[in-house]
């Protein structure tokens, strides 16, 4: 079970390595296993609106169990499954890399959601805090 502390963790972290990378202002999401919101963080002249970039790619990671690099790639390849996907959920799955999935033992128990920068910062921001917290993910 992910906990709060742990998410925490890992927007302090995310948030920590975008500063050392130079990236422009993050906002942090991190999902349990249901989807749910545990805990979030915009950072200061971060674009209003990204909370639902950031909760769209764990959301994505999540409910399909699949990182955001494979979510892009699928989307490429049948554009189709992803419309259809989005339909499913409502129009909340954004499948571009920032989506970082999160597993122990094989079990699916959350996931993290970058956005501010491009996609691959993004979710190279979140493996950095993802891995401060003491979990593995799959971006």
């Amino acid at each position: 079970m992910l906990t709060l502390e742990q998410a925490r963790t890992i927007i302090s972290a995310t948030r920590a390595k975008g500063r050392e990378m130079g990236l422009k202002p993050l906002s942090v999401v991190v999902l349990d296993a249901g989807g749910h919101v545990l805990a979030f963080e915009r950072e200061d002249g971060a674009a209003p609106g990204r909370f639902g970039i950031a909760q769209g790619k764990a959301y994505g990671a999540v409910m399909l169990g699949m990182a955001g690099r494979a979510q892009m790639a699928r989307a490429e390849a049948q554009g189709y499954f992803m419309a259809a996907v989005n339909g499913v959920y409502g129009g909340q799955v954004v499948p571009v890399p920032g989506g970082v999935l999160l597993r122990q033992d094989g079990v699916v128990i959350g996931a993290v959601g970058v956005t501010g920068d491009t996609s691959d910062n993004d979710a190279e921001a979140a493996l950095a805090g993802v891995a401060a917290a003491g979990l593995e993910g799959e971006a």
